[in-house]
């Protein structure tokens, strides 16, 4: 790990053609006016001047370091008769919200082979809970523990299951609002699922992180030699250790041994997400599973944190032209952070500057509904 992570370090910051580093740049906030005067107002950090940590240079080691050094701070049936696992923290000593029934509510959607146990998950869990809102993590079928009782897993493009979630949590506290906050691929899946229920969607805002805008792009660019080598690879192995995990269940729909013959994430998805999704090609379910264009169907008070550097989501793939027509929608970029880290400080194990943006946010739109609202043009 150590000679990985000095031979990215060397590649990052010796090899690029600019040898000197830039200064900390203030971050680009893409939207419109209204709500970029709400942000600086209520989110003061979209204004701060970002400075990656000074030896974790480029958005590869940023990428890597994040997952290696990062402190770490019940089942609902579905309709087909399948199980999603959800991990609460409710917060019942909160002093601001005392009654459990207004408690507002923070969903988080975990990454690609991510659950409750991620770091960047407990950490937003403690800028929402310090602020005295309850927590729910939304575990893709398969990754939270739980056994898989029917031969479906999940992917980007399938709101069902979220579908599914939103219902049990508004079913439990109907008077508690409830921000949803999707992290690269939850991204997508919180996206998506406000684009196709709109007014109905059951959320007052939403938050993402990394998220990769078009799955096509994105794939392109983890197929590069150094990105499949460092992430790719890793992500694809996790990917089939699930499948081995739930083989007896999942043999029923698909050719385990060939699925697990994939060397990348675009290979396992053409071998067993498409398949299993009834998507005739991969080609087809990363069209549906991009959320870039479906951005104006969305209604409520969206947030979204991109890296220029992020590996995962290529810069290239940014809606910039979309969300500059949107009211309701805020693109906020950075030159460094690379995917789920945005390190700062020498020893970066602490609070991150993502973690900072997610807890400001949360409360200002918990706090500020009527002035939110306002900015984005939405009708109460």
């Amino acid at each position: 790990v150590i000679l990985v992570l000095y031979w990215v370090y060397f590649y990052c910051v010796f090899i690029p053609r600019r040898f000197s580093l830039s200064s900390p740049q203030e971050p680009t906030l893409v939207c419109s006016k209204a709500f970029s005067a709400f942000l600086h107002k209520h989110c003061p950090v979209v204004a701060e001047r970002f400075s990656p940590t000074p030896w974790c240079w480029g958005g590869r080691l940023q990428t890597l370091v994040c997952a290696l050094l990062k402190s770490r701070p019940p089942l609902i049936r579905t309709a087909d008769g399948g199980q999603i696992s959800l991990d609460w923290v409710d917060n019942e000593a909160s002093a601001t919200y005392p009654e459990s029934c207004t408690r507002p509510t923070v969903l988080i959607l975990p990454g690609l082979t991510g659950n409750s146990q991620q770091s960047y998950v407990l950490h937003a869990i403690s800028q929402a809970t310090r602020r005295g809102y309850r927590c729910v993590v939304f575990n893709n079928r398969g990754v939270g523990g739980e056994e898989l009782l029917t031969p479906v897993t999940y992917c980007a493009a399938n709101t069902s299951d979220l579908g599914r979630v939103v219902q049990h949590v508004k079913g439990l506290y109907p008077y508690a609002p409830v921000l949803g906050a999707g992290v690269s691929l939850g991204g997508m899946l919180l996206l998506n699922y406000l684009a196709r229920k709109g007014t109905e969607s059951g959320m007052v805002a939403g938050l993402t992180i990394s998220v990769p805008w078009n799955a096509h792009k994105s794939s392109d660019s983890m197929e590069e030699p150094l990105n499949w080598l460092l992430f790719n690879k890793y992500l694809t192995r996790g990917l089939c250790r699930a499948v081995i995990r739930h083989r007896k269940v999942l043999e029923k729909v698909a050719d385990i041994d060939y699925v697990l013959k994939a060397q990348t994430i675009r290979e396992f998805d053409e071998r067993f997400t498409a398949v299993q999704f009834g998507y005739r090609t991969c080609t087809d379910y990363y069209h549906d599973a991009s959320p870039d264009k479906k951005l104006p169907s969305t209604t409520v008070p969206i947030l979204c944190l991109n890296a220029a550097d992020d590996p995962f989501s290529p810069q290239n793939a940014f809606p910039l032209t979309i969300v500059q027509d949107l009211p309701n929608v805020a693109l906020l970029l950075t030159a460094h952070g690379g995917h789920i880290a945005f390190l700062q400080g020498l020893f970066p194990r602490g609070e991150s500057y993502m973690e900072r943006l997610f807890g400001q946010f949360v409360q200002a739109v918990f706090e500020h509904p009527a002035q939110i609202n306002k900015a984005c043009c939405i009708k109460e």
